[in-house]
């Protein structure tokens, strides 16, 4: 009889999804290898973990230039401040503009600082030294203890005037001709040669009692005169101590200069602006106004005002 095999252990079929050769476990440690390297930085450190969204921290808004004018009942004194205004905004899209008038236009220089918050730098559109810069911006920054403010210089002397006085000039018709040559051998200094074909300026300003004010004009008069390739410029006010723009007009002719301009170192229209141009014995330049440098002397001066120290102040006047 023959024996029957003895039956072995029972054999089960391989579970669903269960390895069946050495390349699919090969396989499968590999890809895991790779995903556990990708947590590794270089030299062999953990990864950090990258968050879901990286969110820049807000930039810092830059302190608001209030540009300060004078104030006029002259209409066009407004817009053409305003005008400077919008030039000074196209030049610096970046920064928050604001306009303020000492006086007789809105919006005054105080409603204007109430309505900001930060910091601010108050940038005179006045051309020198005097009781304004010295006193009136000072104290109305002071007035505003919810600020930081800076007062800048004011716009004048500077280089950026007299080449903006110079095309007002050219305006109003002053031509390359106008310039005439130095002083001919034995001729007095000053004296032109040529008799009354030979050139002069007067440079028509507001006038002031503060000899810084009048320091300011001179200043910016030998900055025109050099300008203009030595033709003599001299001050004439239209208010203070004198002397006044007939005055000049006189000192001119006694120096033998027959053709005067009188150039208007106003920044707006106004009645002195009129006053002076009136008494011009020949061309008149209208004021300064809007011109692109008296634009980017405006930046300017906020910049230089940005630069000179840090805003720790609640006033901090700057350059005078």
């Amino acid at each position: 009889m023959t024996a029957s095999p003895r039956p072995g252990p029972p054999s089960h079929p391989a579970p669903a999804g269960s390895l069946d050769s050495t390349a699919q476990l090969m396989t499968r440690i590999t890809a895991q290898l790779t995903s556990q390297l990708g947590h590794l930085a270089p030299g062999g450190l953990p990864r950090r973990p990258r968050p879901r969204s990286l969110s820049r921290p807000a930039a810092r808004r830059p302190p608001t230039l209030v540009a300060v004018a004078h104030g006029s009942r002259d209409p066009e004194a407004l817009r053409t401040v305003t005008a400077l205004v919008d030039r000074v905004r196209a030049l610096r899209p970046d920064l928050p503009v604001r306009l303020g008038h000492v006086e007789l236009n809105h919006p005054l220089l105080a409603d204007t600082l109430a309505a900001l918050h930060g910091e601010a730098v108050l940038v005179p559109l006045l051309l020198g030294r005097g009781y304004h810069i010295k006193r009136d911006l000072p104290d109305a920054a002071a007035a505003a203890p919810h600020l930081s403010v800076r007062v800048a210089a004011p716009l004048g002397p500077h280089p950026l005037l007299a080449e903006a006085l110079h095309a007002r000039l050219a305006e109003a018709g002053w031509t390359p001709g106008w310039t005439s040559p130095g002083a001919a051998p034995g001729r007095t200094p000053g004296e032109a040669p040529g008799g009354l074909s030979a050139a002069g300026v007067v440079l028509a300003a507001a006038g002031s009692r503060d000899r810084d004010s009048a320091a300011d004009t001179a200043r910016t008069a030998a900055l025109l005169s050099a300008r203009l390739g030595g033709v003599p410029v001299l001050p004439g006010y239209a208010s203070g101590t004198g002397p006044t723009v007939a005055d000049a007009v006189r000192a001119l002719t006694g120096r033998g200069r027959g053709r005067i301009a009188v150039a208007s170192y106003f920044a707006a229209p106004g009645r002195f602006a009129t006053q002076c141009a009136a008494a011009a014995p020949g061309i008149a330049a209208a004021p300064l106004g809007d011109h692109a440098a008296v634009a980017r002397l405006v930046v300017h001066r906020y910049e230089e005002a940005l630069a000179s120290a840090p805003m720790s102040h609640p006033a901090v006047t700057v350059g005078v």
